[in-house]
């Protein structure tokens, strides 16, 4: 399949991917995500693995719709890298205390 990634136009396949992708060990992911095989890479590597540029060069978009046609398992952002609205300074001394907060 012909894509363009980061202004470069590039002839990837399924398998040229996993050939590419077989040696290569996961980074943590700590945002969206592509399943290779049985492995779960950030997206940012597997662009920089298979196109041989700096992650800094293209973006993640393009990288997930390369490997959406290609027909590989991509995920979104992980439910706990998530920011979540934390307690108020009130609401933490209240739990820490064991009585409940009134505002």
């Amino acid at each position: 399949m012909r894509c363009v990634i980061a202004r470069f136009p590039f002839d990837l396949t399924k398998s040229g991917v996993l050939e590419t992708m077989k040696d290569v060990k996961p980074e943590p992911v700590t945002g969206e995500s592509v399943i290779i095989g049985r492995r779960t890479y950030p997206v940012k590597q597997v662009g920089q693995a298979v196109t041989r540029q700096d992650r800094r060069d293209f973006s993640v978009g393009e990288v997930l719709r390369a490997m959406t046609q290609l027909g590989f398992t991509c995920r979104g952002i992980p439910r706990a890298a998530v920011p979540t609205r934390g307690l108020s300074p009130l609401q933490q001394a209240s739990a820490m205390l064991g009585t409940p907060a009134s505002l």
